[in-house]
């Protein structure tokens, strides 16, 4: 009797029965975030969203973002745990898109990883979707790849991509920034997802696993240092409706993602030149999680103020008349926002500023003070 023939793909690694049960075990998830603008099932070569909405706008312009997650992912993989991280992915490729002052569309994402196995990357893909439902954004498409060779079987990285839309009047920036403008604070859910290489090679140097108990968090410290990234699009984009639109005339001005590089840098892209900004410590207490990272690491917070968000998810520039209104608003959407600052313009207090981080040659933004000892 003949031997049945052997696949030459699957000797060299590559499992395409199981990526095909991976589709089947993340459709239900996908479909959830689908409207009637997209077109066609999952699986296909291409997503399709139906751009006819567009005509109903003025001179409509396509916002669009690009991220990974980076080795938060490390983590997920230490403990088996990879449902938060498709949130992690969202917040930080849509979160970008609002800034701008525009509304999500639709995203697709990017899975390489070393051995497919369908439960995990249903797992990702799920929190994929649910996040993306929480922003209003349709997963159009998406890509599993398997690396044998490359990535071991327990690797894995993640990246997406987003697209979003805004009215050419609309866009939010540094063109609208004025004299005397509040620069109001929305508090992250922790870590985000920025910082992780510094905060393995801490944990690493302590000797902590990732299974043990973290007594300062009830729970083990992989699962702290996951805490899913918070989400703050639409609350955003509800925002600048009710403070008077997205235009020059209405009452937020810029808005910074917190992401890499942390408040001082991120806060500095969206201020015009000539512009300054003294942030006040003493307004917040950062969360316990970093505070427990510094005090391990031996370092102060200061030190972490380039790497860390500390606490800062977003940063609203809005006009000074309507600070109490939108830190109310937000408030009310379960975002903690507090002002941090003003918007000053012409001569400086004398001191160092950091300005034109990521490229861009915007307004001077330092930290003072001291930070709160009580929780904000």
């Amino acid at each position: 009797m003949a031997a049945s023939p052997t696949n030459p793909y699957s000797e060299a690694g590559v499992d395409t029965a199981a990526g095909d049960l991976a589709v089947e075990l993340m459709k239900s998830s996908v479909r959830a975030t689908h409207g009637p603008e997209v077109l066609g099932g999952v699986g296909g070569f291409a997503g399709l969203f139906d751009a006819s909405a567009l005509r109903d706008f003025r001179r409509p312009l396509l916002a669009t973002s690009t991220d990974g997650v980076g080795t938060k992912v490390a983590i997920a993989q230490a403990i088996d745990k990879h449902d938060t991280i498709g949130q992690d992915l969202v917040g930080m490729v849509v979160d970008d898109i609002v800034v701008v002052g525009a509304k999500p569309l639709f995203m697709t994402d990017y899975i390489a990883c070393g051995k497919v196995v369908p439960e995990r990357i249903a797992d990702i893909v799920r929190g994929i979707a649910q996040a993306c439902s929480a922003t209003g954004t349709a997963l159009v498409g998406g890509e599993t790849a398997e690396h044998p060779g490359l990535l071991g079987p327990r690797d894995y990285d993640v990246a997406g991509a987003a697209t979003g839309v805004v009215e050419a009047d609309a866009i939010l920036g540094a063109e609208l920034v004025q004299d005397g403008d509040a620069v109001i604070a929305v508090a992250s859910s922790g870590l985000h997802s920025n910082g992780y290489s510094l905060v393995r090679h801490i944990v690493t140097r302590a000797g902590i696993g990732y299974g043990d108990h973290a007594a300062d968090f009830g729970t083990t410290w992989g699962e702290t240092l996951l805490e899913p990234t918070r989400l703050y699009s639409l609350p955003l984009l509800r925002l600048i409706e009710q403070l008077g639109g997205s235009t020059g005339t209405g009452g937020v001005h810029a808005l910074s993602h917190v992401t890499g590089g942390g408040i001082a840098a991120n806060l500095a892209r969206v201020l015009p030149q000539g512009s300054w900004v003294e942030v006040d410590r003493s307004s917040w207490s950062p969360s316990p999680v970093f505070r427990v990272l510094s005090d391990i690491a031996g370092s102060t917070l200061e030190s972490a103020e380039g790497t860390w968000n500390l606490g800062i998810g977003f940063l609203a520039v809005v006009a000074a008349e309507k600070k109490d209104a939108a830190i109310a608003a937000l408030n009310a959407e379960g975002m903690p926002s507090w002002q941090v600052g003003t918007v000053g313009f012409g001569p400086r207090p004398t001191g160092e500023f950091e300005q034109g981080a990521k490229g861009v040659d915007g307004g001077a933004v330092r930290l003072v003070g001291a930070y709160a000892d009580g929780a904000k």
